[in-house]
């Protein structure tokens, strides 16, 4: 583990814990995942993304979202693909959209009405997969872990928030910050690694816990799916951060998440959302992400 050598002075004190940092030390109180159902850990995601700035006219102006899906596969020997793809622009609501038709339906945007120059188009790029070849192990809170490490986190929200807390030290991570940095991990577990159910469970569990989080009944993704909505809102100087959560509760993965910033200086400041269409095994090969 790349920073295996600033765990020196943290070692004892994870290992009195029971925690688990850095490989062949994690405890065996965590739960088994038993044998991956694939080749693959496969997810698959879409992310739209509010453009800040305004097309068509002064007098007549639109918004553009745009997306992109972004695929990913990794197998349990550490070894990782990523592809990606430009979906192209489109007017974010109905309004936008009616705008954007009196303005004559462009395809292609190359300055918006605000002076700024861009580079956007309503159609598909061709997309591209390639290996990443510079890691070798799964990345959560800061540290690197094999297969088998991701198999024994642990499985009780108590202790996994210690693991997490502690991955934060050894980060450096200032002692009042440390929730935040558990509140930002949790959702990984819940798509992004191959963890146990057991694990994600526990993740769930916990990000209900912390600090500015929380539960906001049942809520559709964009993809009409239903789950349990989670609200994360976190205040700095004059502007405020809500993050959006939707997961579903039977299977313990997350369904989408979403951010929105409220930023008086910032205006045209937009929403951010990323919608998982698929995590979990899978014996398909790394291919250019598909189309939706």
């Amino acid at each position: 583990m790349t920073r295996r050598t600033r765990f020196a002075g943290l070692l004892a004190t994870a290992v009195a814990a029971g925690l688990a940092l850095g490989a062949g030390i994690m405890t065996a109180s965590t739960a088994d995942a038993g044998s991956p159902e694939g080749a693959y850990w496969h997810t698959r995601v879409i992310h739209a993304s509010e453009h800040p700035w305004r097309f068509g006219t002064k007098a007549d102006p639109y918004r553009l979202t745009e997306r992109q899906i972004i695929e990913g596969w990794a197998t349990r020997d550490g070894r990782f693909w990523t592809g990606s793809r430009e979906l192209g622009a489109r007017p974010i609501s109905a309004a936008d959209e009616q705008a954007w038709k009196r303005n004559g339906s462009p395809g292609k945007w190359s300055e918006s009405i605000d002076g700024k120059t861009v580079k956007m188009s309503t159609q598909p790029a061709n997309g591209h997969v390639s290996p990443n070849r510079s890691s070798t192990q799964f990345f959560l809170a800061g540290q690197r872990l094999t297969y088998e490490e991701v198999q024994r986190l642990p499985a009780d929200a108590e202790r996994l928030k210690d693991w997490l807390r502690q991955a934060g030290r050894v980060h450096r991570v200032p002692e009042n910050g440390l929730d935040s940095w558990v509140t930002s991990a949790l959702p990984l577990l819940l798509h992004d690694l191959p963890a146990p159910k057991e694990v994600r469970t526990a993740a769930y569990r916990l990000l209900l816990t912390m600090p500015d989080v929380r539960a906001d009944g049942q809520a559709t993704d964009a993809l009409g799916r239903t789950g349990s909505a989670v609200v994360h809102t976190r205040s700095g100087g004059e502007n405020t951060t809500t993050q959006r959560f939707i997961v579903d509760t039977e299977r313990m993965m997350l369904l989408s998440s979403g951010s929105a910033t409220d930023d008086p200086d910032r205006p045209l400041t937009g929403k951010n959302e990323t919608t998982v269409v698929e995590a979990g095994w899978t014996d398909t090969p790394p291919a250019v992400p598909a189309l939706p």
